[in-house]
């Protein structure tokens, strides 16, 4: 089995049991099997991301202010961010496996397992916006996932710090604050549905930064280098400058930062 041309299958399908499929079936492979690449391999950059045929694409700044979530809209704008993201994650995971084939097995596992959970997770969201009366795509969305990816493809070290240590690792910042501003409607049913499933998602992406921050941590040590370099590509990338109102210094210390790196991303106490 050539587990990247099935990879690049998956990335490029808009079907999302066709990605779950023929991520499961990696997974299995990698699971008993030693992968090889062929030396001629060379992953394709993609053009468009996999969602395009069912979004709008737009600016960031056209997307339209966030409605109040106690109307049935408002609370189907929220879902459909989130499930934005979480389809965005599930290729940036079959990505990361796809285009450095060089890194070892235990890689490939970790995420094709973390592409696992995200499909899982978009699938409960999407759930949700039918029994909103919506869909995914009826919602304009910006590709900034797909455009980091996008940014990092020539560089493992800078995959692992972007994505699960910048982007995913900022969602465990934002996720309790949703919560908490969510947490007096949950009498209504569907907002009860939504914290559930941004809970499991929680605790779930706590493990996707760790994982990430492993893989960062063993390319620094692969390839002598302090992992201060951390903010080196943070600043390389325009990130480190961002604004963060809110820092979960508890999950961000469960996924590996240090206190010295969380003090220097924001936060006023860390111990």
């Amino acid at each position: 089995m050539n587990i990247y041309q099935v990879l690049e299958t998956a990335i490029t399908s808009d079907d999302i049991d066709i990605k779950e499929k023929l991520t499961i079936q990696c997974l299995e492979y990698c699971s008993q099997n030693e992968v090889s690449c062929a030396d001629d391999f060379s992953p394709i950059v993609f053009e468009t991301p996999s969602y395009a045929s069912k979004c709008h694409i737009v600016n960031p700044r056209e997307l339209p202010a966030r409605k109040d979530f106690d109307n049935t809209e408002g609370l189907a704008t929220l879902v459909h961010a989130i499930a934005h993201i979480e389809y965005s994650a599930i290729d940036l995971a079959l990505d990361a496996v796809y285009r450095f084939p060089e890194m070892p097995l235990e890689y490939k596992i970790d995420w094709l397992v973390v592409a696992e959970d995200e499909i899982r997770h978009y699938k409960m969201l999407d759930e949700l916006l039918v029994l909103l009366g919506y869909k995914y795509g009826d919602f304009p969305v910006h590709c900034g996932l797909f455009d980091a990816a996008e940014h990092t493809r020539e560089a493992v070290l800078d995959r692992m710090a972007i994505i699960p240590r910048y982007y995913e690792a900022s969602g465990l910042d934002v996720n309790p604050q949703i919560i908490k501003k969510l947490d007096n409607k949950r009498k209504n049913p569907l907002v009860k549905k939504l914290i559930d499933a941004l809970n499991v998602i929680y605790d779930e992406e706590i493990e996707h930064v760790h994982k990430g921050d492993k893989w960062f941590k063993y390319l620094c040590e692969k390839e002598g280098l302090n992992e201060s370099v951390y903010f080196e590509i943070l600043e390389r990338y325009k990130l480190l400058s961002k604004h963060r109102p809110h820092i979960n210094v508890e999950a961000r210390k469960e996924a590996g930062f240090t206190c010295d790196e969380i003090k220097k991303l924001g936060a006023k106490e860390c111990s």
